[in-house]
């Protein structure tokens, strides 16, 4: 396909095989349609007339596009967020890696054939290092600000040396896992196999760590461009913290001692928030007890609405876990002329640039202006954002200027329901809300000066990628359209 390298699972038929999906007249331009070809589900899209038809399933965990939303030449996904271009299949904004195949469509007799491979997702074509080419792009971080960094960078052509250097003992891994199934084992969490980076000469540093040493200058004998993204879970500060069951969740390795040390066992989550929360839903059917406690009223009490919070004065526990936030890991900046703000977040534009030329921030680590917002700077630990992150700092590192404008989205999954978060709440005055939340299906608007800046949802899908698209646009959702019982604005 001229669209990228499929992957196509072994043994499979690579021929092309088609079928009449439907009559032209099924669809009007802005709908889409789940069809088959020899039994494999394609997404087949109208818009200005024009027929188009790519994977059905997004590349992340694999939902069903058709229950996304569609806004011109782009479907989001309903669950996570990512988008894609369904001219092209390419993705457009995160969580994922990989980009949908794109089938052809031919318009015939008032009928509409499509041709299709048995593929799932596709790989960008990448290039790899060329020899005599002495540029290297260090890139300090394991996580997936990183990992999108260095694939964009091969995606476009860059030919020098890529680096990663990380404290991890893994490749890359899909983190957001690590507190919502902690029995995973750790060859099911990778983003991309070993031989994927060796493949395109993309170098991995394992197990290493990078120090202050005295003062650092940055100042090099070859044209080097340096990446920095990553942070580190933030420690307890107590009396007793340093006991053998205090735990902290930042690896895989601490994912798994953690499962099997509260496995029958009393264990009790500090932390209220998402890690927290979400280790104690996962814990909630294998210890013999959970409590959680923090210091808010009640749970995601800076992120969403009120739940109730029973929490005790003096508790008996086996296991502790620690859930209580990130801490930027830029101490090794010490000494350097490297801006960072007073959480030690690193100070970047909306280019990824920090103050040094050619010394580029991305994902947790950075303080960066949100389009959102009009520019305030915000510091947003979310996996998506961090993705988003990579992909631009790695245009910017060759003069391709792109500014980061996604729009932040995140979920969370509790006693298996998921809850689905776009924009940026701080600050909200008043929450709307539509459905019940007394029957844990609802959608909430979070309003600041008569807008909408941002919207969580439980059941009620795909209501938050359609806000999300619709601030993606640059388009305001008032106070009124939200207490209105008319959502044909949302097209739910």
């Amino acid at each position: 396909m001229s669209q990228g390298q499929s992957q196509v699972p072994t043994g499979q038929d690579q021929d092309e095989v088609t079928g009449m999906v439907c009559l032209e007249s099924d669809l009007q331009d802005g709908q889409m349609k789940e069809v088959e070809v020899e039994e494999q589900k394609i997404l087949l899209i109208r818009t200005q007339g024009q027929y188009s038809a790519v994977g059905s399933k997004c590349s992340h965990y694999g939902a069903p596009l058709i229950k996304g939303a569609l806004f011109g030449d782009r479907v989001r996904c309903p669950f996570h967020g990512a988008c894609y271009n369904v001219k092209t299949g390419d993705i457009e904004e995160y969580p994922g890696l990989d980009c949908l195949p794109t089938y052809k469509v031919k318009v015939e007799d008032g009928e509409v054939y499509v041709s299709s491979l048995n593929v799932y997702k596709r790989v960008k074509e990448m290039s790899c290092r060329v020899p005599g080419v002495n540029h290297i792009i260090l890139l300090i971080g394991g996580g997936p600000a990183s990992l999108l960094c260095a694939e964009t960078l091969r995606q476009n052509h860059y030919e020098g040396r890529i680096i990663i250097v990380t404290k991890d003992t893994l490749p890359p891994i899909d983190k957001p896992k690590l507190s919502k199934a902690m029995h995973l084992d750790s060859a099911s969490l990778l983003l991309r196999p070993m031989d994927f980076f060796q493949q395109h000469d993309i170098e991995l540093w394992t197990q290493k760590k990078v120090k202050p040493s005295g003062q650092i200058i940055f100042s090099f004998t070859f044209s080097l461009t340096l990446s920095l993204s990553l942070c580190r879970a933030r420690p307890l500060s107590c009396p007793g913290s340093e006991l053998e069951g205090v735990r902290i969740l930042q690896n895989y390795q601490d994912a798994k001692q953690i499962h099997q040390s509260c496995v029958g066992q009393k264990a009790l989550v500090v932390g209220a928030s998402f890690i927290g929360m979400e280790v104690a839903s996962y814990l909630a059917d294998k210890a013999a007890s959970v409590m959680l406690i923090g210091n808010s009223s009640y749970p995601f009490q800076r992120s969403l609405d009120k739940l109730e919070c029973l929490i005790g004065a003096v508790l008996k526990t086996d296991v502790v876990i620690a859930g209580i936030g990130v801490i930027p890991n830029s101490d090794f900046l010490k000494g350097s002329s490297v801006e960072v703000d007073s959480r030690k977040a690193v100070i970047i534009d909306k280019f990824m640039r920090t103050n040094i030329p050619d010394v580029f921030g991305a994902g947790d680590v950075t303080s960066f202006p949100l389009a959102l917002r009009k520019d305030q700077r915000v510091n947003i630990g979310h996996w998506q954002l961090a993705s988003a992150h990579g992909r631009v700092a790695a245009l910017n590192m060759l003069q391709k200027q792109t500014e980061i404008v996604s729009v932040p989205f995140f979920w969370t999954v509790l006693l298996g329901k998921s809850i689905r978060y776009t924009g940026y709440a701080e600050g909200y005055t008043e929450i709307i809300y539509k459905g019940k939340v007394e029957e844990r299906k609802f959608l909430a608007f979070y309003i600041k000066d008569d807008q909408v800046v941002a919207a969580a949802s439980l059941m009620f899908d795909p209501a938050v990628a359609r806000v999300a698209e619709i601030m993606s646009n640059g388009q305001v959702i008032t106070k009124a359209q939200a207490q209105s019982d008319d959502l044909s604005w949302l097209q739910m």
